[in-house]
């Protein structure tokens, strides 16, 4: 499979977003990409009010656009992550939609980690206008078991460990990583998370400024099963593409069998501290 990592530098206008990432989407297919993904929040970023006031159900107009391209493209789409408004929900959810080349949506995703931290000097405080999802979600993209994740769900690698238990093999990772983290971690992240799962990582980023002060660190990449960066975007709007050799992942599993050989049987999940003995 020829699959695309799209890079934006999405902002608070949201026609401004969809535009560049429809031309960004329509540049891979031509390219020959038949998966095609797109970063975290890929249709608005920028301050929490702005957030809010233009967060989408998911047959709202950002998705549908999604879905026409997928649909007139013939390539499965996975729609980064937009803020998703639920009817009688206070909180958004940070929604990862996968579009299947039909322009069905076949998948989606609520984002479990959300990012309450201090980084180069900024607070992120996601809890305070969104709630973190509680479902692990496989979708199917034309025949290749995709496990969904978001940004910030990349430091849990318990959460990549079940996708690739329950099958998955290729993981996606719609993101806004901060400049200040992303310069130390984000490649490294990324490539332990396909190595020790043994999975192909799918990782669209956002890069460069946006309103109130963010700053993306981009470098969006593609990693294969033993840790390779297949490709990566440079900094600036646009996309990489690379081949999925799942031949070659099926050979790295049986050769290195890490994943057969794990022995949950003897693993117990510690405690917390102060709430009883480790097992």
């Amino acid at each position: 499979m020829r699959v695309a990592a799209v890079q934006l530098n999405s902002r608070n206008d949201k026609r401004r977003n969809l535009e560049v990432a429809e031309r960004l989407v329509r540049e891979a297919a031509a390219d020959g990409a038949r998966l095609i993904a797109l970063p975290e929040k890929w249709n608005l970023l920028g301050p929490a009010a702005d957030l809010v006031a233009g967060a989408e159900p998911l047959d709202g107009a950002s998705i549908e656009a999604a879905r026409s391209w997928a649909r007139e493209l013939g390539a499965h789409i996975l729609a980064g992550s937009i803020g998703e408004l639920v009817e009688g929900e206070e909180r958004l959810f940070n929604t990862s939609v996968l579009i299947d080349a039909q322009g069905e949506i076949a998948a989606s995703y609520r984002k479990i980690h959300l990012f309450d931290v201090e980084v180069g000097g900024i607070t992120y405080r996601e809890s305070e206008h969104e709630q973190p999802g509680d479902q692990i979600v496989i979708g199917d993209a034309g025949g290749v078991e995709l496990g969904l994740t978001v940004c910030y769900d990349l430091r849990f690698p318990e959460l990549y460990r079940i996708l690739a238990v329950r099958g998955a093999r290729v993981i996606t990772v719609p993101a806004a990583f901060t400049m200040a983290t992303g310069r130390d971690h984000w490649e490294v992240l990324l490539r332990a998370r396909a190595i020790e799962n043994q999975v192909f990582v799918l990782a669209p980023g956002q890069h460069g400024e946006a309103p109130p002060g963010y700053s993306s660190y981009g470098r969006s990449m593609i990693v294969d099963p033993w840790g390779v960066v297949l490709g990566q975007v440079p900094d600036g709007e646009g996309f990489v593409c690379a081949e999925l050799d799942f031949a070659a992942q099926a050979r790295i599993r049986e050769t290195l069998p890490s994943l057969a050989n794990r022995r949950p049987q003897s693993y117990a999940w510690p405690e917390p501290a102060g709430a009883g003995a480790v097992g």
